[in-house]
């Protein structure tokens, strides 16, 4: 319960897909959190809200554009006006999409561009400004970007994800130095291997078969390190987090 409004803290998961972005809405809803998700169409959302209502917990969806600023500007002001104080911000979208720089075109990079890292910053800045303003607390909020390992390293084929994931790191980095100081604990998440999903079991028979043998990354068990990051204390908090699966080189 948030003291200063009398209501349940927000998570905002932007980004609330079928692997880590549902299941970290599940986890905060569970931790007593109103999770509010959005994704590009809403109907895409209904699982995710059923399966967190079904739960006993409270969920909201929105269709909404993360890479257009009045879109995100309005989505933050309606949450906060009509639901509650957000607390936490997970930034989740993706934008792999693999591409020979050969055959890649200029507009298909700015939009991958756009979607990992463009609207990462607008999310965060418009959250971020509700946070610092908020009295009463040494712990405003955190904020939590998603990375993966092409934030590390740009491998063949993937030069525009590369180019974005590297830049959202750079916000997180950026974000947390200046922030910090200010009560909101910024973090950085890399998550390098093949997440379990219909996707890899389809696509990757061969990754998929590890599944069993800890190979895969488990959507529920990503989610809880993300709980962990906010639940640190902002006097010894992780800014840069990397979790994988023992099957993948470091």
């Amino acid at each position: 319960m948030d003291t200063a409004t009398g209501t349940a803290p927000v998570v905002l998961v932007v980004g609330a897909g079928d692997a880590t972005g549902g299941a970290v809405a599940r986890r905060f809803a569970r931790e007593g959190y109103t999770a509010c998700v959005t994704r590009r169409h809403a109907e895409k959302l209904e699982p995710l809200l059923t399966q967190i209502r079904a739960a006993g917990g409270i969920a909201h969806g929105f269709g909404s554009d993360a890479r257009r600023e009045e879109a995100v500007v309005a989505l933050v002001e309606e949450i906060e006006s009509t639901i509650g104080p957000i607390k936490v911000l997970v930034f989740n979208i993706g934008a792999n999409a693999p591409s020979s720089i050969l055959a890649e075109t200029a507009q298909r990079y700015f939009k991958i561009w756009e979607m990992g890292c463009m609207a990462g910053f607008l999310n965060g800045r418009e959250v971020a400004r509700r946070m610092v303003a908020r009295e009463g607390a040494s712990h405003r909020g955190s904020i939590i970007f998603t990375g993966a390992t092409a934030s590390l390293r740009g491998a063949a084929n993937f030069a525009a994800f590369a180019g974005a994931k590297h830049a959202l790191r750079a916000l997180a980095q950026s974000m947390a130095r200046e922030l910090g100081s200010r009560g909101l604990h910024v973090a950085h998440v890399v998550v390098d291997g093949a997440i379990d999903t219909a996707f890899i079991r389809d696509n990757f028979p061969q990754r998929y078969a590890l599944k069993a043998q800890g190979g895969l990354l488990n959507p529920d068990h990503i989610a809880g390190q993300y709980w962990m990051l906010h639940q640190q204390p902002l006097d010894a908090g992780t800014h840069e987090l990397d979790l994988r699966p023992w099957i993948e080189k470091f």
